[in-house]
Formats: structure tokens, sequence, C-alpha cells
């Protein structure tokens, strides 16, 4: 169950300000649908406008990292945070970008395997090799 409204189209229809959002994502992403996370964020429309202008600027505005590339670092972010909806949504998304099964299943191993070399480093406190610091 959801902690805020999910707004329904009426209720899209009846605020101009989320609606002209709504209109933009489904331009944007070329389908009429429109997920319930931004749904869920309508009832704030500042942050609903602040959330979607920053998701284009950095998942769609073209830049040196490809959109599958970007996907996938999201649905790793996503899986680290343990954010069921987004590793749902970003599945997808990766998916209709053109992620192969094959890929999918290295990558959940590079997850599983930076999750576990992440946790040793951390509970023994390994320090960090000079020829790494940045």
């Amino acid at each position: 169950m959801s902690a805020v409204k999910i707004w329904t189209d009426a209720d899209v229809e009846a605020d101009p300000r989320v609606k002209a959002v709504f209109d933009d994502i489904r331009a944007t992403r070329k389908t009429d649908f429109v997920n319930n996370m931004w749904r869920a964020l309508a009832g704030q429309p500042e942050l609903l406008e602040a959330t979607w202008n920053r998701l284009k600027q950095v998942m769609v505005a073209p830049s040196s990292l490809d959109p599958l590339t970007k996907e996938l670092v999201y649905l790793a972010v996503s899986t680290a945070n343990s954010c069921s909806y987004c590793v749902h949504s970003h599945t997808a998304a990766a998916r209709a970008k053109g992620m192969t099964d094959a890929q999918y299943q290295d990558f959940l191993a590079v997850v599983g395997m930076a999750m576990q070399t992440n946790a040793l480093a951390t509970a023994m406190q390994v320090p960090v090799d000079p020829e790494f610091q940045v």
C-alpha cells in the first residue's frame, strides 16, 4: 500500500501543472504509460517538475554514457539501496534499451561480487592503496 496518493489520469487532468509534466513524460518516452513513481510525486507538483527535469537531464540527454549503461548503473544503485520499485522499473528500462538475458546474468554476477567484496573490505577496514588515491 502506498504512503501517498497515486494520482489517476482524472486527477492529473484537473491540475495543469501536473498535466504539463505528465504530457512531457509521455512525449519524451513516446508512450501513454506514466508509471506510479510520477503518479506518487504528483501530489507535490514542484518536486514532480524538479525530479522529472533532473531525470531527463541525467538519463535522457545525450552524454558520454550510452542509455543502457545509464540504466545498469541506476539498477546497481537501486539494488544497493534496496529499492524494489526502482529495481523493477530500471530492469524493464534496461531490457527496453537492449539488455539481453546474458547481459542481465553477467550484471547480477558483478553486482553480487561487488556487494561481497565491499562488505569484506569494509569489515576488514582495508586501507586504500596509494596508487588508488584520486
